[in-house]
């Protein structure tokens, strides 16, 4: 795809300085640009490469005034970097606007979906599903029975919806993600060996939820596990069975959840957590990377450690744990000498 400088000014209502029909066809870092890309300058730090950068156009701020010769025409806006993200916003709306249903595919007759759909090859759809409008299936997923879903979702290649679960509007859901699989639900008998426990329940998205590649959300035993509306989840996170996450919560990677805990609304949550089931999480929470919660945590904390201390405790204790060989000698030097004093 190709844009004249002309063009990407409409689209950000700003100004060109240089020539309005040069034409970029892709997106580069300003240090790297090169003829026919697209950079931006918005941090100050970066400015002496506007001058050696070969990129055919350049976002800048308005307050930009250039100190030496250039080569690229400039595009003028309020605010650089806001403009350049709603620009790769725009750009994927582009890439991603496929339509139509590619062959083969297997749809049930049963299935109803609304306009400007587009189903890639080898997808299955099951029955009595219902899709909304323009929703994007890419290649190779799967749709079991009476699944939902919303308006404008978006499913990348290979992702997993089993059947009965509920996806809302302008969700994304990310190659290798799997929604749906059964919870680790499993009972031991006098033998010690495990019967599984039927997995009756579903998974309900609600809307503007995003899940990331290989995250995997367990259906419930019994009722649903819920994801609230806003919620960001990353890449190769498990979600087990009853969970609930509040809204506008965000999760990094390789984080765990157990069972039937309860997760707040508007919490971070880093990278590798690891949380046990039937717990509550309340609001506005922060969890650094790869600590362990194992009770219930309050409104506004802020953990650390495993298991999870308070931040600032984890801080002071964190101090002497690494020079504990010193204090461990020191104390016993003092034992020493009050034993030679006696």
């Amino acid at each position: 795809m190709k844009f004249t400088a002309a063009q990407i000014a409409g689209i950000l209502e700003g100004d060109v300085v240089g020539n309005p029909d040069v034409e970029v066809s892709k997106l580069a870092k300003i240090e790297e640009g090169t003829l026919g890309s697209l950079t931006f300058l918005a941090n100050p730090k970066y400015t002496s490469f506007i001058y050696s950068t070969k990129a055919s156009v350049t976002i800048v701020n308005k307050d930009f005034l250039p100190e030496e010769e250039i080569f690229t025409t400039l595009i003028k806006v309020d605010d650089a970097y806001k403009s350049f993200s709603k620009l790769l916003e725009y750009y994927n709306q582009v890439k991603l606007n496929k339509t139509g249903i590619e062959q083969p595919s297997f749809i049930s007759e049963t299935v109803k979906y609304g306009e400007g759909i587009y189903i890639g090859a080898f997808s299955y759809i099951g029955e009595n599903v219902e899709i909304g409008e323009n929703v994007k299936i890419y290649p190779n997923s799967f749709i079991g029975d009476n699944v939902t879903l919303g308006n404008n979702v978006v499913l990348f290649a290979g992702a997993k919806i089993y059947s009965d679960c509920v996806v809302g509007n302008d969700c994304v859901i990310n190659s290798g993600a799997i929604i749906g699989a059964d919870g680790f639900g499993f009972t031991p008998n006098e033998k010690g060996e495990y019967s599984k426990v039927p997995q009756t329940g579903n998974v309900i998205l609600e809307d503007n939820v995003d899940i990331g590649a290989g995250t995997t959300i367990d259906r419930a035993t019994l009722g649903s596990t819920v994801i609230r509306s806003g919620v960001k989840l990353d890449n190769q996170i498990q979600i087990a069975h009853n969970v609930e996450i509040g809204k506008n919560t965000v999760i990094a990677a390789q984080t765990g959840i157990a069972g039937s805990t309860k997760i707040g609304e508007n919490c971070q949550i880093g990278g590798q957590v690891g949380i046990v089931g039937h717990i509550t999480i309340g609001n506005n929470v922060k969890i650094q990377a790869q600590s362990g919660i194992g009770r219930n945590v309050k409104d506004n904390e802020v953990l650390q450690g495993s298991p999870a201390l308070a931040y600032g405790d984890y801080n002071k204790s964190y101090v002497y744990f690494k020079n504990l060989p010193k204090i461990v000698k020191g104390i016993y030097d003092i034992e020493k000498k009050l034993s030679d004093n006696e």
